[in-house]
């Protein structure tokens, strides 16, 4: 008796998933597209999800559904198995048992390739049906991008590439293993494998050791694998060259350039700095993951940001005035440009027409004019704020005040009726107000227009996966400022490291903003130069939270430890702490 199978279609209607008319629907736009599986059809065009479609993929081949939602990869098992395989075939194993290996798959209409796998194997395949997101999500949070990097620089042979690359350099995870030359697996596995720990930069050092690849993780650097063979330094600094357009004969200079990969349908833009060190040569390589931006700031507003509630209530008044400054200050990576994003996503509304001018633009906001810094066209922030100006903008964001034109032009835009959004580097509140004086602005005119300074820092926030009590000593509190009889009977946290966080203890970031107010006593304060002690006691008279005090609040609420804030901010004397 022959077995006839059920229709996809038939399976999800009799489910509840899909009505008729979707059906036929489905069926018309199957037959326009090439190559697409009726599922795969229905899933784009927001008909149903692939939850469900797993369910009824399942039902149609007499297969177990499983959900992967909370599933917990066997690590043993999996390293068992070669690391390009799961990639190569979507699956997840899921259980060995003698003489065959149980695995989840999204895909049971592909029997050649399950062939093929149980061929590579060399086992008996036991099937069940997932969701293929979810199995695309375990394999990104597994290792396997970390195996491959260690077996390139475990079994590394010495051999110069011939490059030949033009255009576009294409990253697949096909390309991790089938590439010949072990120096491209290194460097494709290496920006793979950085992608998927959230990596915003690669550091690749020469050293006595070697070469040493480190990533940066929420602001913090921590080594990929072991130290490689000093030998191979010269090849992986001329391939990252050759992918950047750099000139590779040239080791006696600084270069920066940049490329970009395809991977998974999506384009990533890298930035390349060469530096010559006394080893050899450095590269870093900042990732600039737009689209992921794009997907973490969805939904952008200051809630997310996690600054405290009495701090927001205050900036979001102060962004929402008709006219004059807001000026967030805070070194590389402290997260101004994305405060400034969110504030500007709040404000939003048809009604006004914001611009803004960037170095570069990293992500673009709906709604709002961006205007790209060009400095070889000779497109500089002063020059295209004076051409901002004469476009009607009711607000403006400049991406960074470096110079007194720009200072200027920024300060008169404030005072003519405009709401300027823009940052300064500067570690204070009060640092910023001395960066302007010493650029020439007239202080009247500076403190008549500013309505806000805002100084932010980011502190890593434990992993919850790996929160654990921890108590401090006397010595530890009190050396970091804190009073021990106040904080004696308070528990503490702190992350001991896992896998969900790479064994650092802590997943992502939280801001903390020190934002003074600037009110007419403290613009009488300024113009008449006072010290910054008594700008310092007129702030915190007047309601000011610094920076160490939103710090220490989120060591009291759980959110961050001792360590990460005394890394953040400095621990100030306990007298002051006190209040005293």
């Amino acid at each position: 008796m022959v077995f006839e199978r059920r229709k996809i279609g038939e399976i999800l209607v009799e489910l509840g998933a899909m009505a008729p008319a979707e059906v036929r629907l489905t069926l018309e736009r199957q037959a326009q597209a090439t190559n697409q599986r009726f599922g795969e059809v229905a899933v784009a065009e927001g008909f149903l999800d692939d939850l469900v479609l797993a369910q009824a993929l399942a039902q149609q081949f007499g297969l177990d559904f499983i959900d992967l939602t909370n599933f917990v990869p066997d690590q043993e098992l999996i390293e068992t198995l070669p690391s390009d395989l799961s990639f190569r075939y979507a699956f997840i194993p899921l259980r060995q048992s003698e003489g065959s290996l149980e695995i989840a798959i999204a895909d049971p209409t592909n029997v050649a390739g399950l062939d093929n796998l149980e061929m590579a194997l060399d086992t008996a395949l036991s099937c069940k049906v997932a969701s293929r997101s979810q199995i695309g999500q375990l394999l990104e949070r597994g290792q396997g991008a970390k195996q491959v990097l260690q077996e390139v620089s475990e079994d590394f042979k010495l051999q110069l590439v011939k490059e030949t690359d033009k255009g576009e350099e294409v990253l697949s995870i096909e390309k991790l293993t089938d590439d010949s030359s072990p120096i491209i697996r290194l460097i494709d596995s290496t920006l793979f494998d950085a992608l998927q720990k959230r990596a915003s930069d690669i550091h690749i050092e020469s050293s006595m050791e070697g070469v040493l690849v480190k990533y940066r993780v929420d602001g913090v650097l921590f080594r990929a694998t072991e130290p490689l063979d000093g030998r191979f330094q010269g090849p992986i600094i001329s391939r990252i060259k050759v992918m950047s357009d750099l000139d590779i004969s040239e080791r006696r200079i600084p270069q920066d350039g940049r490329f970009k990969v395809r991977m998974g349908g999506k384009s990533i833009d890298f930035r390349v700095s060469i530096m010559p060190s006394i080893f050899g040569e450095d590269a870093v390589i900042r990732i600039l993951d737009k689209e992921s931006i794009a997907k973490d700031l969805h939904g952008l507003t200051l809630d997310v940001l996690g600054i405290e509630d009495r701090e927001l209530v205050r900036f979001r008044r102060l962004i929402r005035e008709p006219y004059g400054m807001v000026l967030v200050t805070g070194p590389t990576g402290s997260g101004k440009t994305t405060t400034l994003y969110a504030a500007l996503t709040e404000i939003f509304n048809e009604q006004e027409k914001i611009i803004t001018i960037e170095d570069p633009v990293e992500y673009q906001l709906k709604g709002v004019v961006q205007i790209p810094v060009n400095e070889k066209k000779g497109l500089t922030f002063a020059r295209g704020l004076r051409s901002i100006l004469r476009h009607d903008p009711d607000k403006i964001m400049v991406g960074e005040i470096r110079d007194p034109e720009t200072a200027q032009i920024a300060v008169q835009s404030a005072l003519t009726g405009h709401l300027v959004f823009t940052t300064v580097h500067a570690n204070n509140v009060f640092d910023v107000l001395g960066r302007f004086l010493h650029m020439g602005i007239d202080p009247y005119n500076f403190v008549s227009c500013l309505n806000c300074v805002a100084a932010q820092r980011l502190v890593r926030k434990i992993c919850v996966h790996c929160k654990q009590p921890v108590n401090y000593s006397r010595q530890e509190l009190e050396e970091s400022g804190l009073d021990y009889n106040k904080f004696k009977g308070h528990t503490f946290y702190e992350g001991v490291g896992c896998r969900e966080c790479n064994g650092q203890g802590y997943h992502g970031r939280s801001a903390i903003v020190e934002l003074l107010d600037i009110d007419d006593e403290m613009r009488d304060l300024i113009v008449n130069k006072v010290s910054v002690s008594r700008l310092k006691k007129a702030a915190r008279a007047s309601g000011t939270f610094f920076l160490r005090d939103a710090a220490v609040n989120k060591l009291v609420a759980g959110l961050t430890t001792l360590p990460e804030i005394n890394r953040v901010t400095f621990a100030e004397p306990l007298e002051l702490d006190n209040g005293t």
